[in-house]
């Protein structure tokens, strides 16, 4: 891996020093109870719903890692939900709560599936407890902050609402040494970047901006161009420069796939793959991430498995 840049530098501090568990977990949910595959069903169901990418590559891990990776998606999506949906500033502060809670006693009310599968996937995957609760304060930071001045600022928030879903897989997935932290850390900020320049239309309708205001200027690109949904060609030149960074990032990121357990390769690889098709799509539409939102179909996943199956077998 390159030198670091001053924003991987803060994200590595952010993470922090984490060790491999010395136990493999034991799969409680297989051991007759009827609640936990009900929650971890619902979990699945929730995934299924929200992310046909995540759910795919998902699909390519072993029967309990896979259910342990869609309790951690449904556990995320459940708090950002909170903080898109839930109105009254009490009510949504309640109910951070209950989930930081939740993380730091691994405890639930009984009719909380969601609640249930993600406990049951923390405890027994030796889930660092920080890197939840990371996400719980990246999520809630949409409430305070809708603007970003620098690309190291918006590095910490992808760090915060994305990063901190691929430190936590790795405990899923299984790692080989503390080496591949940097490295999730990397794919972390490039899927939410991708995210964020597929979402820039929607998510300034939603009132938020998250495209660095510097390089915004830098491009002669004012807000109300962004308003309109005007695609001009400072608007090419901008998105080119951010699709050239973000696909660095995966670049660089790809190192750590050798890191992880042989059995979760290929699940991890294809969400890269995948959410790098989406880049490739918004280029396709002229860079135009205003009328429509760009998706990777079906076809365009299962196209790219031979060349994923062809890297991975190469690591």
């Amino acid at each position: 891996m390159q030198a670091n840049a001053n924003w991987e530098n803060q994200l590595l501090a952010l993470a922090g020093h984490i060790q491999q568990p010395s136990t493999r977990p034991f799969f409680s949910y297989w051991a007759g109870d009827a609640s936990l595959r009900l929650a971890y069903r619902q979990a699945e169901q929730i995934t299924a719903a929200h992310s046909k990418s995540f759910h795919f590559a998902s699909a390519l891990l072993p029967e309990e890692k896979r259910s342990a990776v869609r309790a951690l998606y449904a556990f995320c999506r459940t708090v950002d939900d909170i903080v898109d949906e839930v109105e009254l500033k009490k009510d949504r502060d309640f109910e951070l709560d209950y989930w930081r809670n939740i993380v730091d006693t691994a405890s639930y009310p009984t009719d909380d599936l969601v609640a249930a599968a993600w406990a049951d996937t923390l405890t027994r995957y030796h889930i660092p407890r920080h890197y939840a609760l990371q996400l719980i304060d990246g999520v809630a930071r949409d409430l305070s902050q809708i603007r970003y001045q620098t690309f190291d600022d918006l590095a910490t928030y992808c760090y915060g609402v994305a990063s901190t879903v691929g430190l936590m897989s790795m405990f899923i997935v299984g790692f080989k040494s503390d080496d591949a932290v940097p490295y999730a850390i990397k794919l972390g900020v490039a899927l939410q970047m991708t995210n964020i320049l597929r979402d820039v239309g929607e998510d300034y309708c939603n009132g938020r901006l998250y495209l660095p205001r510097e390089e915004l200027i830098a491009y002669g690109i004012r807000e109300e161009d962004i308003a309109a949904g005007r695609v001009t060609d400072n608007w090419r030149q901008f998105m080119k420069f951010q699709i050239e960074r973000t696909r660095q990032q995966y670049a660089e990121s790809w190192e750590g796939v050798k890191l992880l357990e042989r059995e979760g390769q290929l699940a991890i690889g294809a969400a890269s793959i995948f959410y790098q098709g989406i880049l490739d799509e918004i280029e396709k539409h002229d860079y135009d991430v205003f009328t429509r939102r760009v998706s990777l179909s079906t076809f365009g996943k299962l196209s790219r498995i031979p060349g994923l199956w062809a890297r991975i077998r190469s690591l």
